[in-house]
């Protein structure tokens, strides 16, 4: 049988997310706090973008029919990031992720042999974690969408151990996708939040789990890094050489931290096939998996044809065009 192409990073839009949240105390000033870390000419652009988008992200149909286009069979769909909301009182967090992984389920049921989905946990309240993931999964989602930090917290957080040892437990996925960086106006010209910010993120949350030997303690997490894994697996020997070096650096993991980028799994999506190469050199053909950022503007319209552009073996570009997400979703 020919493995299906699966697309592990496609995003889909919840109206009544934000319907809910809709004045109330904390959602201005983390719209503030958005509007100065993108800066005005990012909103500018930003507004009509995702309004043209809104059917592909809202209307099975419609992102059926661009699944066709693309030459992708599955898609692994998760709510749009913008729904986090990880400003949210405890009761406001828990309508949230009860909501999100209602209605990703229910868009996903509309094409189940063609759509998978993930929900939400609130990271800014670890003691609700546990709780959003089992209903995910009792929703028949296959895990959970997670940003890269939530407010004073950082993933090596020890009020985590919860969740990664249920998620390890349950096999659910765990999708890294960050929202927003830290770094915050300086990168409010040029679309460098994203452009910088997103991988950043990535890379910073990625050595979190990888120096506090989070990974160590739980070696059976399924863990998939959005947008390559950022800078980190690209210069992951300035790591290797701190571990190596360094007793601060290396007393939190048992072993090089490069060793942990084949524990994890990441998207394909790097704009350049070089850097495509170059992961898969250093996690793994077996570890990397086709992602599109479905249907966003900073995504791929192509994937497969950005996957053909690496100019990897037969073996693996099948396995990264769906071989890999059929085994770890369970696909095949």
């Amino acid at each position: 049988m020919t493995v299906p192409t699966i697309d592990v990073h496609a995003h889909v839009l919840l109206p009544e997310i934000e319907a809910l949240v809709a004045g109330l105390p904390g959602l201005a000033g983390a719209r503030e706090l958005d509007a100065r870390r993108n800066g005005a000419e990012a909103l500018a652009v930003n507004g009509p973008m995702v309004r043209a988008r809104i059917p592909a992200m809202t209307d099975v149909a419609v992102r059926l029919a661009a699944m066709d286009r693309q030459g992708v069979d599955v898609q692994l769909v998760s709510p749009s990031p913008s729904h986090y909301h990880y400003w949210s009182d405890e009761q406001t967090a828990e309508k949230v992720w009860r909501l999100a992984n209602e209605a990703t389920a229910a868009h996903c049921a509309a094409a189940p042999d063609r759509l998978s989905g993930l929900g939400l946990v609130p990271l800014q309240h670890p003691e609700q974690a546990v709780e959003a993931l089992d209903d995910a999964l009792g929703h028949g989602l296959l895990g959970v969408e997670i940003s890269s930090h939530a407010p004073g917290r950082e993933l090596s957080d020890p009020a985590y151990e919860p969740l990664w040892a249920r998620a390890e437990e349950s096999g659910a996925v765990l999708f890294l996708h960050p929202f927003g960086c830290t770094l915050d106006e300086r990168l409010d010209r040029w679309y460098l939040s994203n452009t910088v910010g997103q991988p950043t993120e990535n890379a910073v949350a990625l050595s979190h789990l990888i120096f506090s030997g989070v990974l160590d303690r739980h070696p059976g997490l399924k863990v998939i890094a959005a947008h390559g894994g950022g800078y980190l697996p690209t210069h992951i020997g300035r790591s290797d050489h701190a571990w190596s070096t360094r007793s601060d650096a290396g007393a939190g993991c048992a072993h090089l931290p490069s060793s942990y980028l084949r524990r994890l799994y990441f998207d394909s999506l790097v704009h350049d096939p070089h850097v495509l190469r170059e992961l898969v050199r250093v996690a793994g053909a077996d570890r990397v998996l086709l992602g599109s950022d479905f249907p966003f503007d900073m995504g791929s319209e192509d994937p497969v044809g950005a996957l053909r552009a690496a100019r990897l073996t037969d073996s693996d570009f099948h396995a990264v065009r769906g071989g890999n997400a059929a085994a770890l979703l369970r696909k095949d």
